[in-house]
């Protein structure tokens, strides 16, 4: 079995040829996706002209099922790739639910990453929620 097979589910919640979409795992909100090259790149402009075009449709159509799934108003993407240990070009699809708390809107959202032990999302509901993102996101791809 290769290491893509072995991943929990929601660490391939899809992929494509030139990325990886998993759920983040240490965050308090559901369905907080993050899209990984699949390749060692640092920055979008190392992107080839294919994999930026299939970054393009990957964050639509996960934008699309997270509508579906979660019940978001609207996504939230961004690419920082700047903390420690994390310098391999990654974007975050972020679900923005309706009646969020002002002091979490924009770019504070990111409150809810990194959060303590108790209030992050279960593995388990992380899997449910790529059982179901996964096969819709693939679907609007086509």
């Amino acid at each position: 079995m290769n290491s893509e097979q072995s991943l929990p589910p929601h660490e391939n919640v899809l992929r494509t040829e030139h990325w990886r979409v998993a759920h983040a795992f240490d965050t308090g909100l559901p369905g907080w996706l993050v899209i990984v090259a699949t390749r060692h790149i640092r920055s979008l402009a190392e992107l080839s002209a294919d994999s930026a075009a299939e970054l393009g449709r990957l964050q639509w159509a996960l934008s699309v099922a997270l509508g579906t799934v979660v019940g978001c108003e609207k996504t939230y993407v961004m690419q920082f790739s700047e903390a420690d240990g994390f310098s391999h070009l990654h974007v975050h699809v972020v679900p923005r639910m309706a009646g969020i708390a002002a002091d979490l809107k924009g770019p504070r959202i990111f409150a809810l990453l990194g959060v303590a032990g108790e209030k992050r999302i279960l593995e388990q509901e992380m899997d449910r929620l790529a059982a179901e993102i996964g096969p819709l996101a693939a679907d609007a791809l086509g």
